[in-house]
C-alpha cells in the first residue's frame, strides 16, 4: 500500500510575537518542504512535479478571518516565487479568495492587469460565478470563474484552524470559498458536504499541492481569531494529499491543545468528521490514518 507524503516544517524565528514574518526563513521552510516531499535537490524540480510553465496557477488563499487567523500573504508571495522559477508567467498566476476586500485587509495587494501575480476576488469585476451548477449527491453550487475560466490547476495555500462546526479547516475546507452559497454546506458539522465538493471534477482535477500556513494556529474558538487561543506554532504543512495534510493538521491541533490543557477535538465534541468521509470507498480522496501517512517532520 503506497503512503502520502505529508512535511512539517517547522522554525522558532518565522513568526514573532508581534506577528512580523521572517519572509527569508519562511522561503527556506518551503523549499525544504517541497525538497523533502519529492526527494528532489532543489525547489526548481520539486515545484516541477506539480506545476509546469504552461500551467495558469489559481493561488486559493483563506482570508474570512482578517489579518491574524488568514492565509499570510508573505507565504503566497515566496509560492509564487517557486512558479516564476520553473518559468509559469506571473499574469498566469491569481493569488484569490471570494472576496477582493477580504484580500485586501489581510495585506494582499489587488492587481488585476498590472506587473507581478494577479490578486483579486471571486466578486471582482468581471468574474464572477458560473451559469451551471456543480454537484455532488447532496448540494448544487455555482462555482467561482477564476476555477472555471482564468486558471487550469490549483495550489492550495490553507491555514490551519480550530472550527467550531467542523473542527479543523485546512485544505478541504478552503474550497468554500470557491463556491457561491458555502452557507449550505455546514450542517452536521460540515459532514459529508466538505467531502462531497471536494469531489466534484473541476476540483478534484484542478488541485496539484498544498502548503498550508501553520505559522499561527487557532487552536480552539476558531475560525474567527481569538488571541488567548491562537499558538506562534511557526510551521508549514506541505503535500500532495489534501486529506492526509488535514489529517497531519488535526493531529497538530490536537497537541497544542493538550499542551494547553485543553481536550481533544473529540472529547470537545468536534471530531473532524469530513476527513475521514474524505477518506473513505466513496470519496478515496486521500489518505486519513497515521498508518498510511508517511509523516516527516524537520526544523530550520
Amino acid at each position: 500500500m503506497s503512503k502520502s507524503k505529508v512535511v512539517v516544517v517547522k522554525s522558532s524565528g518565522v513568526i514573532r510575537a508581534s506577528g512580523k514574518v521572517n519572509t527569508r526563513l519562511l522561503a527556506q521552510m518551503v523549499e525544504q518542504g517541497l525538497c523533502r516531499l519529492t526527494s528532489e535537490s532543489s525547489s526548481e524540480d520539486a515545484i516541477r512535479h506539480y506545476f509546469s510553465p504552461k500551467d495558469k496557477v489559481g493561488l486559493k488563499v483563506n482570508c474570512l478571518a482578517g489579518r491574524m487567523a488568514s492565509t499570510h500573504p508573505e507565504i503566497a508571495l515566496v509560492v509564487a516565487g517557486q512558479l516564476k522559477a520553473i518559468g509559469v508567467k506571473e499574469k498566469n498566476m491569481i493569488m484569490w479568495d471570494r472576496s477582493s476586500r477580504e484580500l485586501e485587509e489581510v495585506g494582499y495587494s489587488l492587481n488585476a492587469n498590472g506587473d507581478g501575480p494577479r490578486c483579486y476576488g471571486t466578486d471582482a469585476q468581471g468574474v464572477g460565478y458560473s451559469q451551471d451548477l456543480i454537484n455532488y449527491r447532496n448540494i448544487g453550487s455555482l462555482l467561482s470563474r477564476i476555477m472555471e475560466s482564468f486558471t487550469t490547476v490549483q495550489l492550495n495555500l490553507p491555514v490551519l484552524k480550530d472550527h467550531s462546526l467542523s473542527g479543523v479547516t485546512c485544505a478541504l475546507k478552503n474550497y468554500f470559498g470557491a463556491v457561491h452559497n458555502p452557507n449550505k454546506y455546514h450542517d452536521d458539522g460540515c459532514d459529508p458536504f466538505i467531502a462531497d465538493l471536494n469531489q466534484v471534477p473541476q476540483i478534484r482535477e484542478q488541485q496539484r499541492l498544498v502548503v498550508c500556513d501553520a505559522l499561527r494556529v487557532q487552536y480552539n474558538g476558531g475560525p474567527a481569531y481569538h488571541p488567548q487561543w491562537a499558538e506562534n506554532f511557526g510551521g508549514i504543512v506541505v503535500g500532495d494529499d489534501p486529506v492526509a495534510v488535514d489529517f497531519v493538521g488535526y493531529q497538530i491541533i490536537d497537541r497544542i491543545r493538550r499542551g494547553h490543557g485543553l481536550p481533544s477535538l473529540e472529547k470537545a465534541g468536534r471530531k473532524p468528521k469530513h476527513i475521514f468521509t474524505a477518506a473513505d470507498g466513496q470519496h478515496n480522496l486521500g489518505k486519513a490514518s497515521l498508518e498510511e501517512i508517511d509523516l516527516v517532520e524537520t526544523r530550520i
